[in-house]
């Protein structure tokens, strides 16, 4: 073999490289960020991690190298807004250090409230500035126009860590770092930069210090949720999306009863493998650097309630939104003028939207006022009235500012405040039907957990309509085709047949989901066992079956756009 049939090799397999293909690896394009997925981000990973291995024992030199690489990174999905969050961490690293410094309770309460109305302010710009401009259009008529403005990806999750950093200092569970270039590293740290997981500064920041400790284990671990991240991806969330979920959702109205219904299951599968096939890459990409990431999905779809979901979804959101939220606000221990402010407001819209549809149909304020007597109901009848109105009411806050954050649009509110809504008439469910977790396991346990996962999962799949559809009209179109649905195999096996390559991956999605632990278990002891050279070829493999499976490109990440 020689080099020019090698270069010929390449050139027939990837085409000719130019030099405007050499200068676009390099500039900003908003329609080719630089995702885990390309081939463009594995060719540089490869070369930026052989230096990273020679830095292997320096400090500083790594940190800045890992810094730059990030920041190149950032640049390459957001464009010039990584210097919105550069500016941002210079801000939040002198705030931290004079709060830390600071002994009168007064002035450490301004900083802190400070810090946190400057980086939601950053935040609220850029998310929700065009949202409150067309709510005050929609409710006082008026004309304000609306703003040009690009929202950088990934801003909502350094900002949370951002914050999550000065807060914790604030409480005094940590110190600051010994300087900005370390706080830099731990805020701009690449693979979980745009999408998560959110990382705490207190898991995060002393694995800085601790001295780069690569085990075998560690590479395995790593190149197993590599592949594994990039076959949910690519493999099945993009095919799904791009052959069947995206067209339904866009157009539900040219589609069957069951083609709805299967379009809700197929963006179920789709968000769960896009959002933790990112996940398992970041982990896996910062394994290989020598760090550990929170796992942050414990296959959600098992949940027998919807609070287990919360356990398991998005774990390091829902964590945070708890320890920094929902205790923040009164927890189960006491109210808050913040903890009410947004459920009244909700259903206070809620109840005005039912009746300024009255005339048209009673159905809408019929909803909106059996959804505040269902939530009152949740703490009326509890035992300990008080505090569990305090516990719901905070939850249902906790929820609507969740849904919030994934988007300024009515959707995400409503999708919030199902959740929240749900979570506390499962504590008065418990209330009065308390589980039994160290009981026996018997026949009616396992057929009870079956019908309360299939329960679980078909609210959450309701949901995510409101989700995923473009606006909360859109929604409503969906459910009501769902509603309409007849038994009618014939037309079902035809579309079925049409659509069988898209039916067949979310098979194996909720297959592969649905797997028992000691299976995964087992694949993985048996990915470990194999040679260095399987491993890396079985990587190479996966990566050409992204590149042959890819019929539109690389699909950006649905998590980016929050």
């Amino acid at each position: 073999m020689t080099i020019n049939s090698i270069n010929d090799w390449f050139i027939q397999t990837f085409g000719a490289i130019t030099i405007e293909q050499v200068q676009g690896w390099f500039i900003y394009n908003k329609k080719e960020p630089l995702l885990f997925n390309t081939g463009l981000f594995l060719g540089m990973f490869l070369i930026f991690y052989l230096v990273y291995a020679f830095l292997r024992k320096t400090f500083y030199l790594r940190l800045v190298y890992v810094i730059l690489f990030s920041l190149f990174f950032y640049y390459k999905s957001s464009g010039i807004y990584f210097l919105l969050l550069i500016l941002s961490s210079v801000v939040d690293y002198n705030l931290s250090g004079v709060i830390y410094k600071e002994n009168r309770e007064g002035w450490r309460k301004f900083y802190i409230w400070l810090s946190v109305i400057l980086n939601l302010g950053l935040l609220g710009y850029f998310k929700y500035t065009n949202f409150l401009i067309g709510t005050y259009n929609d409710m006082f008529s008026g004309h304000l126009a609306f703003h040009d403005i690009l929202l950088p990806v990934g801003i909502s999750f350094y900002t949370f860590q951002s914050i999550s950093y000065i807060i914790e200092i604030y409480r005094k569970e940590i110190v600051p770092t010994n300087n900005y270039v370390e706080y830099l590293f731990f805020v701009s740290f690449f693979p979980q930069l745009v999408a998560g997981p959110i990382v705490r500064a207190k898991d995060f920041l002393p694995q800085i210090y601790q001295k780069l400790n690569l085990t075998k284990e560690d590479v395995n671990a790593a190149l197993f949720l590599l592949i594994g991240g990039l076959i949910k991806k690519t493999v099945i969330s993009d095919y799904i999306s791009i052959n069947f979920v995206d067209r339904v959702f866009d157009a539900p109205t040219s589609y069957t009863a069951f083609e709805n219904l299967m379009a809700s299951y197929g963006y179920a599968i789709q968000i769960y493998c896009d959002f933790s096939g990112y996940s398992d890459m970041a982990i896996g990409v910062a394994l290989l650097l020598g760090f550990k990431l929170p796992t942050n999905f414990r296959t959600p779809y098992k949940s027998a309630s919807i609070t287990e979901f919360w356990r398991r979804w998005h774990i390091s959101l829902s964590t945070w939104l708890k320890d920094f939220l929902y205790i923040s606000i009164g927890g189960n221990r006491n109210g808050s003028f913040a903890g009410f402010l947004f459920p009244a407001l909700f259903f206070f819209g809620l109840v005005v939207w039912g009746i300024s549809y009255s005339t048209v149909s009673h159905i809408p304020l019929i909803i909106a006022v059996s959804s505040l007597v269902l939530f009152s109901l949740t703490f009326i009848l509890s035992k300990d009235r008080e505090k569990t109105m305090f516990t719901n009411v905070n939850l249902l806050t906790t929820m609507l500012l969740g849904g919030l954050w994934h988007g300024a649009s009515l959707r995400f509110i409503i999708w919030g405040a199902l959740h929240g809504v749900a979570l506390a008439v499962h504590k008065i469910f418990l209330e009065f039907f308390p589980s039994k977790k160290d009981g026996e396991k018997n026949a009616f346990s396992y057929i009870w957990r079956f019908f309360s996962v299939l329960l679980t999962f078909h609210f959450v799949v309701f949901c995510w309509l409101f989700f995923r559809a473009k606006d909360f009209d859109t929604a409503l179109q969906i459910v009501n085709n769902i509603g309409q649905l007849t038994f009618d195999p014939k037309q079902w096996q035809i579309i079925i047949q049409g659509y069988k390559n898209v039916f067949l991956l979310m098979l194996v999605g909720y297959i592969w989901h649905f797997l028992p632990e000691g299976i995964t278990r087992n694949m993985k002891l048996a990915f470990d066992k194999t040679p260095l050279i399987g491993k890396a070829i079985i990587l190479g493999f996966v990566y050409w079956i992204v590149y042959a499976t890819a019929t539109a490109g690389p699909q950006p990440f649905i998590y980016f756009q929050f």
